[in-house]
């Protein structure tokens, strides 16, 4: 048994019963259940409809998310995060780049390694060696201006504790950041590249060894063992291409707002919802949200 779910932004709802009944009836699902009205609404499937990649693709060209996962183990016992554009809307390292009058240069690069097309290693090193010389002060102000949190992502963390759930954010970025990212949504942990400063300076170079894609896998598997959890006990969020080892490897991995050769790889897509989706995706009603 499966279970098909129909999500919209919740800054913008455009789920309307008569678009949900007639797919539900089309795919001779089960009893229909609104998560929250306009929302979000889910129905069992037998099976998957072939169909459901087009059906998909219509949908989301009216403001619509559909997915289909397994009815069983829906609610995850771990969550583990990327940071950069999905639980925060910004990508830190562009942010300080644009500060240190480099923005256009680093956020091509950015762009770029988070599609896939660079080795993330290499393009960290590269960007940040672009900041040499800024003053590190420019951290804190860049944190208190210009970074800002997805949408639903406070009742993702809180809810998810509030169920017993242990929460992850590991973040290809910088501590600097993912410190008080973890520490404002509720986090349990975090971990996060270590941007190198000397005489209140940066050096444009970054603690070695880089924390990328691997590191995330790796995260993921120490925590799970730790705790005595299998991978299908894990719930995944991230957008970029250093994330796709961990939403392979998670039960349910998301690609949220995620760059196209991600979103493309992924079985699990919300391009149109906020972070309050992964919790529609595991079956929470509006009214269970702890915040």
């Amino acid at each position: 048994m499966h279970v098909i779910t129909l999500l919209t932004d919740p800054a913008r709802p455009a789920l309307d019963p008569a678009t949900v009944a007639a797919l539900r009836n089309a795919w001779g699902g089960g009893g229909l259940r609104w998560l929250a009205p306009e929302i979000a609404a889910e129905f069992p499937v037998e099976m998957v409809p072939g169909n459901i990649a087009a059906v998909r693709d219509q949908l989301g060209a009216r403001g619509i998310d559909l997915v289909a996962q397994p009815a069983a183990g829906r609610r995850k016992r771990l969550l583990i995060a990327d940071m950069d554009s999905t639980m925060i809307e910004q990508e830190c390292i562009d942010e300080l780049a644009d500060m240190a009058g480099v923005g256009g240069q680093v956020a091509e690069i950015t762009a770029r390694a988070m599609n896939g097309e660079l080795d993330f290693e290499g393009a960290l090193r590269e960007r940040v060696g672009l900041l040499a010389g800024l003053d590190a002060g420019v951290i804190g102000k860049v944190l208190a201006e210009r970074i800002s949190y997805m949408p639903g992502g406070r009742a993702l963390v809180a809810t998810m504790k509030a169920q017993g759930a242990y929460c992850v954010l590991v973040s290809g970025g910088f501590t600097n950041f993912a410190e008080k990212v973890a520490e404002d949504l509720g986090f349990d942990e975090h971990q996060a590249n270590t941007l190198l400063v000397e005489d209140g300076c940066l050096t444009g170079r970054v603690a070695e060894p880089i924390l990328g894609r691997d590191a995330k896998v790796e995260a993921l598997r120490r925590v799970a063992a730790g705790r005595g959890m299998d991978l299908g006990e894990v719930m995944a969020v991230g957008d970029g291409a250093n994330d796709l080892g961990m939403l392979g490897l998670a039960g349910a991995g998301v690609a949220l707002h995620a760059k196209p050769a991600v979103a493309a790889q992924c079985d699990i897509r919300i391009d149109q919802g906020d972070l309050t989706a992964l919790l529609y995706l595991q079956g929470y009603a509006r009214e269970e949200f702890a915040a």
